[in-house]
């Protein structure tokens, strides 16, 4: 087909498919290797091989023709098949250009990755680059470009957003094969409504049933879907149609269409009539649909859709018939894509894209992409900004011929030049508008011509290596400046205004200050390296009697544990009268100081040298760690055979007393107060991976070690279990430790310790927040089923999230925030620890709930009639005609962008 390209990665033949569509090899590659893969059940040739790329700081471009200013659909797949024989499922960023399209998270070696894009291209060529690797290397199995004809997919934002492709499903659909080419011209894939997975189409309102027509349908007008996804339909014959699906790459503003075509046959004194309803979308309820007559007639599409909406992580929509329609409703497809940004890239681009197209031939001219996004060449380096520039070219020994390129100085963020090593000839341009220039290495090229007085005039220009070179003339007056360090050797008809040889004494002078300030840096780092232990040699220091106290009572945490006296213990708690708490560890009392504060002391009964050890870990952590959602450690006491811990109090108790203890009579904990115990646990556990060095492992976390002050704020408590990671080492091997139920199963089998372990304590907690259920219970889970992950995921992944969630929330919480916990914490609880995320990635999905959530509380509050409509149920029971609240929901760009209409 014209304007179609398929890339069959790593394979080493061209082909043609069952489908008729031509796949090209792509040996034209010069970075990956090839491997040849073997999954059950799969046929197809472009599937059977694949290529990869190493898992380094470089990104890896195929580079596309395309037409300018012309439509296409982008699609990229992935098929894994355990190809390094690793069983590590690879996790990398997928880019268009200096966009990031996706990160790629690789769950199944046998399943399919696939994603999409459609974009208008702005420039003859459009770079897919694999970059960034977290676990396992890049690779891609296929890469396929399909041209669209005339204003197909036209937006008013096309120029500053593409379109990545969400969900695009044929209902009725009578067998679970999605439609392609050649019934679609452009190859779109139409998935089956028929294909069952966690989350996509649950929900089906009873009555629903598939119709289908052999008539042909008239397809010409709008996106032109195919002829053989609109013969085919769904109808809510009890007046409704209501679905549920989860939208990739959402929350956000996006782009969703909805195909009709009328294809059964009414009678005169029939008709059908019907409203889309969106939970939480008032303006997007429509005005009544005929499909008929807004079509003009029988087996004709109808397109009606928003351009420019607001769509959630999980959308529930519902179409209902209106009381004077006398069928229910009916829906042949849907498409919905999401807005993505696009980013211009470097403003270095097409400066950089002239240099290199000097050197065609060059491996290193062959990195595709922007020259610093998502990362830079490797032969470059840029700065941060959002729109990075290049502040190092490093083209040493490059076997660079010609001229230096003209354009280099048009690179206005440049620092660092080294272009040594090479033969280039000519004279050296004019770099004074590179004003940040601080190095230049031109030495052991062919270079002639004079020395430009120009130079000088770079106000940040540090060093200058020009020898071996041919240069003549004289050296400007203004480059013998004792600030820059100049090396002009090696060029026999330069010199000095009549004088020779002083280059070299600027030289060695140079080089003597240099190795001043080296020699006084490294006196310096020794200093400091000796004078601060490193954190696994760090001690507790007990400061003398009269600073205990002062240094305990500060608000602000001292380096070092402080030591108390057990009569000052025994004072604040009244010899330990009142309890609050007990454990493994011992019992933990409550203590009032002279000064007033509140303090929890924990008293540890075992004697043991298992006992003194963990005594001895939590005092050495917790004397170097201070975060604000972590528990304040004070001190600690070691009299009489006794020992122990002083922290600050917390008021509310443990997290486990609210959710299923006594504290929960009368006193249940909202959703969004949830939400927000589960972020500031989620910042205490980051802090631990992230922000110490080397990384703490809690290895013991639960909702009993999450504790809650007197404002609610939670903090991460009980670090006698904590381990220390170990720098360059992907585990710790470990004694299993732990509580049975929050307890990794991968550690549990390999003793091998890693902060994944906690991320798996840490979903089985958002588990608990979400329904309120222990861990482990032996009357709650059903037969069978003492586990809450085991439990949760039955219920998550069949769609059903209605049968986990707490019912003492009383309904009062948005879906979507549930929904997005809830998938972020089956992640969690993956059973192999690479397959899992970062405690940081899970903190992101919390707070990205929170804002769910708090715009739902916000219209509940301010719509108190409507309450019902936000909850889990909306989906299910809206009314025909129901009009909706709510507040605008749609994307701003400027203030002269109109707001888009029903199409």
């Amino acid at each position: 087909m014209p304007g179609f390209v398929s890339l069959n990665c790593g394979g080493k033949e061209n082909f043609t498919d069952e489908l008729g569509l031509v796949w090209t090899s792509d040996d034209n590659i010069i970075y990956g290797e090839t491997a040849t893969i073997s999954v059950a059940n799969e046929t197809r040739k472009q599937y059977k091989s694949l290529r990869h790329f190493p898992a380094d700081s470089r990104k890896y471009c195929y580079t596309l023709g395309v037409m300018s200013r012309t439509r296409y659909l982008l699609r990229a797949t992935f098929l894994y098949g355990n190809f390094d024989n690793n069983n590590v499922y690879p996790k990398f960023d997928i880019s268009v250009g200096a966009t990031h399209w996706s990160t790629i998270v690789i769950s199944d070696a046998n399943t399919i990755e696939s994603i999409e894009l459609i974009f208008l291209a702005s420039s003859p060529t459009i770079s897919v680059c694999l970059s960034n690797a977290t676990t396992g290397q890049p690779f891609i199995s296929t890469l396929e470009l399909r041209q669209f004809n005339g204003s197909i997919y036209l937006t008013a934002y096309e120029n500053q957003f593409y379109l990545s492709v969400s969900a695009r499903i044929n209902f009725g659909a009578v067998s679970e094969d999605p439609i392609r080419y050649p019934d679609d011209p452009f190859d779109r894939i139409w998935e089956s409504d028929s294909v069952k997975k966690a989350n996509y189409l649950v929900d089906v309102a009873a009555g629903t049933e598939k119709v289908s027509t052999d008539m042909p349908i008239d397809v010409s007008s709008n996106e032109r879907p195919p002829e053989k996804v609109m013969q085919t339909a769904v109808v809510g014959t009890n007046g409704s149609l209501t679905y549920r699906l989860n939208l990739d790459g959402f929350p956000g503003f996006g782009w969703a269409v909805t195909y009709f075509a009328e294809i059964e046959d009414l009678d005169p004194d029939e008709s059908r009539k019907f409203r889309l309803v969106l939970p939480g979308h008032p303006d997007m309820s429509k005005p009544i649909v005929n499909i008929q007559e807004n079509a003009q007639g029988k087996y004709r599409l109808y397109q009606p859709g928003y351009p420019n909406i607001s769509l959630p992580f999980v959308l529930s929509f519902r179409f209902g018939k209106t009381s004077d329609s006398s069928r229910g409703p009916l829906l042949n497809a849907m498409e919905i894509n999401k807005y993505l940004e696009k980013n211009d890239g470097s403003p270095d681009g097409e400066v950089i894209a002239s240099v290199i197209s000097l050197y065609t031939s060059a491996d290193w001219a062959q990195e595709g992409g922007d020259p610093c996004l998502p990362v830079p060449w490797s032969w470059l380096q840029c700065n941060s900004d959002a729109q990075p520039r290049i502040v190092k070219i490093s083209l040493s020994n490059k076997n660079l011929t010609g001229t230096i390129p003209s354009e280099l100085p048009k690179l206005k963020g440049l620092v660092e030049l080294w272009l040594d090593g090479n033969s280039l000839t000519g004279g050296i341009p004019d770099f004074t508008g590179c004003t940040d220039l601080e190095i230049i290495h031109l030495e052991n090229n062919q270079l002639t011509g004079e020395l430009s007085s120009s130079l000088a005039n770079l106000p940040n220009l540090r060093e200058l290596h020009v020898q071996n070179n041919l240069l003549s003339g004289t050296v400007p007056s203004s480059l013998l400046n004792e600030n820059i360090v100049l090396n002009y050797s090696g060029n026999i008809n330069l010199h000095e205004g009549g004088r020779r040889g002083k280059h070299i004494d600027i030289i060695i002078g140079a080089s003597v200050g240099a190795a001043v300030l080296l020699i006084a840096t490294i006196a310096s780092c020794l200093f400091i390296r000796r004078g601060k232990r490193s954190p696994d040699q760090e001690q507790v220091r007990v400061p003398p009697p009269a600073q205990r106290l002062a240094s305990a009572m500060s608000d602000t945490p001292a380096e070092t544990a402080c030591c108390f006296a057990c009569s000052d213990i025994e004072d604040a708690t009244n010899n330990f009268e009142k309890k609050i708490g007990s454990g493994g560890f011992g019992v933990v009392y409550y203590g009032k100081m002279k000064d007033g504060k509140e303090i929890a002391v924990k008293v540890l009964t075992s004697n043991s040298f298992q006992g003194k050890r963990e005594f001895s870990n939590e005092v050495t952590l917790l004397s170097r760690i201070h975060h604000r959602n972590l528990v304040q450690f004070l001190g600690f006491c070691q009299d009489d055979g006794r020992s122990m811990l002083v922290y600050e109090f917390m008021h509310h108790g443990t997290l486990k007393e609210h959710l299923y203890g006594p504290l929960t009579h009368g006193r249940n904990i909202n959703w969004i107060k949830r939400l927000e115990i589960a972020e500031d646990a989620a910042k205490g556990i980051e802090y631990l991976h992230t922000g110490c060095v080397p990384a703490i492992i809690h290895r013991d976390l639960k909702t009993s070690n999450i504790l809650l002050d007197k404002h609610m704020r939670a903090k991460v408590s009980d670090f006698g279990l904590s381990k220390l990671a170990v720098d360059g080492v992907s585990h710790v091997s470990s004694i299993v430790r732990g509580t049975v139920g929050y307890l990794d199963p991968e550690y549990y089998i390999s003793q091998q310790l890693t902060d994944k372990s906690d991320v798996y304590s840490f979903g089985v907690i958002l588990l608990e927040l979400m329904s309120g259920q222990e861990a482990i219970s032996n009357e709650s889970f059903g037969v069978n089923c003492r586990n809450i992950v085991q439990w949760a995921k039955l219920h998550i992944e069949s769609g059903d999230i209605q049968g986990i969630i707490d019912p003492s929330l009383n309904d009062e919480y948005d879906i979507q925030s549930m929904w997005k916990i809830a998938e972020k914490a089956l992640m969690c609880v993956q059973p192999h620890g690479h397959m899992r995320p970062s405690i940081s990635e899970v903190l992101k999905e919390i707070q990205d709930a929170i804002v769910i959530e708090r715009e739902a509380v916000t219209v509940r509050e301010g719509n108190s009639d409507d309450m019902s409509r936000t909850s889990a149920h909306s989906s299910l029971n809206l009314g025909g005609s129901l009009e909706l609240v709510g507040t605008n929901s749609y994307l701003s760009l400027d203030d002269s962008v109109a707001r888009p209409t029903a199409r």
